[in-house]
């Protein structure tokens, strides 16, 4: 067997890993075993790719130390950063893997840009090369910013606000897009002429901050989803520029699942993406003010109170938001229905798919306190029979939680699916005030007539709760 074949083949077999990795990760029991295959074919894949270069022009100790610093850095953000910070961190990956793609593209354009235009390659091979290397600039640089941007909404950074940076931005917007692509037409009547290149990362890159910067924190597990399948076309379109197969592959099946994952946050959200896009999330007409939805109707409760509630409970259900991943309760959360577990109730977990701040945020919070993937329950599952469960408790969850998504036409969440634990017979919110979600709009149920305010932080909550009914 020739040596191209043997990688070809070998590839193939890191492709295969990669595909049955993905699908190991669509469920919480598998996802682990994914997530290894997937780890195992990139391994391969990078082994094999560094054993098919015959002519390396620089040592390998360049390519020991970046895989060394590389493997450094990520193994310590992977440790030290807190849950809370892995949206912003999946973030960052987003955007390292776009500008990856735009610098391998523009490298392989300095390396080849005197020869590009010759005899020995074909007018077809000088058109691929073109208009890869001009995808992979323009959507790695659009990656990389806007993923910049995006991290640092998530991480509160106040500089970074919602809303437009200039006047009529999306219309310089449409014109930097046209500019781009008018840069690419030169490219591709220039090939292997590197200026050309650099000015279109410049542009693209400006292009990514607009793009995102007006888009609102809410829409941020939409945006996160589009941005990694992004770097996966970005991906793809230098595996054309460098003629490496298993890159095109990977760069594919990340943009395309990335692709499907945004669809489905859409949907979640009852939003397109071109509404995501192109606009934020804000009231569409006058809404109720605070003091209209909570004046005098507000009921506040205890941890007594509030275990006197759950002692004669048979089943309980509990919505996580983003709240319980500020304070850490997970652990607090576990604990709290274990207790009540070995005292005869039923307890489950409603999952909301936007809740938190990344698509299956609580889903990895709950399972990181080894609660039973058994009882996390879809919103879809959960929410036929909410009607029939005697105390519902939310903790740290707002917009998903907000009736009015489904009796406030004029909302800007009007649509929106959402958990009706408002059904329940009784309901307990845990949070640290009345300060409305992302929408920016109050909440009817913590003023509802089955609503008590159990106000506070969500770990600390939770261990009360927890000596209360031990006491009670």
């Amino acid at each position: 067997m020739s040596s191209t074949a043997l990688t070809n083949l070998l590839y193939l077999i890191a492709s295969i890993l990669f595909i049955f990795g993905i699908k190991g990760l669509t469920h919480p029991k598998t996802a682990l075993r994914g997530n290894l295959m997937s780890a195992v074919g990139m391994l391969l894949a990078v082994v094999v790719t560094l054993r098919s270069q015959q002519h390396l022009d620089f040592g390998w100790g360049w390519i020991i130390a970046g895989l060394v610093i590389g493997g450094a850095v990520g193994l310590v953000l992977a440790v030290k950063v807190e849950m809370t910070g892995m949206p912003q961190l999946v973030a960052l990956f987003n955007g390292l893997g776009g500008v990856a793609s735009a610098f391998v593209a523009g490298a392989e354009l300095i390396l080849r840009g005197d020869v590009i235009g010759g005899a020995e390659f074909s007018d077809a091979f000088r058109t691929q090369f073109s208009i890869a290397t001009a995808t992979s600039g323009l959507i790695g640089a659009v990656t990389l910013t806007g993923s910049l941007v995006a991290a640092g909404k998530l991480h509160g950074v106040k500089w970074i606000k919602d809303g437009n940076l200039i006047p009529g931005q999306k219309a310089v917007n449409f014109l930097l897009l046209a500019g781009a692509i008018a840069i690419g037409y030169w490219m591709y009547t220039n090939p292997g002429y590197f200026p050309p290149y650099a000015l279109m990362v410049l542009v693209a890159a400006v292009l990514g901050v607009l793009l995102v910067t007006p888009i609102g924190g809410a829409d941020m597990p939409v945006v996160i989803a589009l941005l990694n399948s992004y770097s996966g076309l970005a991906a793809a379109a230098t595996g054309f520029v460098i003629n490496n197969n298993v890159l095109i592959i990977a760069g594919s099946l990340v943009g395309a699942s990335g692709l499907v994952l945004t669809k489905i946050m859409c949907k979640a959200m009852n939003r397109s993406l071109r509404n995501v896009i192109f606009g934020t999330l804000g009231p569409t007409a006058e809404t109720a003010s605070a003091d209209d939805v909570y004046a005098g109707k507000v009921k506040s409760a205890s941890a007594e109170e509030v275990a006197m509630l759950l002692d004669g409970a048979r089943r309980v259900v509990i919505i996580p938001g983003y709240g319980m991943a500020v304070s850490q309760a997970q652990h607090a959360v576990r604990d709290l229905a274990n207790l009540l577990e070995s005292r005869g109730a039923t307890v489950e977990f409603g999952i909301h798919p936007v809740a938190g701040r990344m698509p299956g945020h609580m889903n990895v919070l709950l399972a990181e306190a080894n609660i039973p993937y058994d009882k996390l329950l879809e919103m879809d599952v959960i929410n036929p029979t909410l009607e029939q469960v005697d105390v519902g408790i939310v903790i740290g969850a707002n917009d998903v939680v907000n009736p009015v998504a489904r009796t406030d036409p004029k909302s800007p969440i009007a649509g929106m699916p959402i958990i009706d634990i408002d059904k329940c017979r009784t309901v307990v919110v845990i949070k640290r005030s009345l300060s409305p979600g992302f929408a920016g709009i109050p909440n009817p149920l913590f003023a509802a007539d089955n609503c008590l305010m159990f106000f506070g932080d969500g770990k600390k909550a939770f261990l009360d709760l927890i000596a209360a009914v031990k006491e009670s």
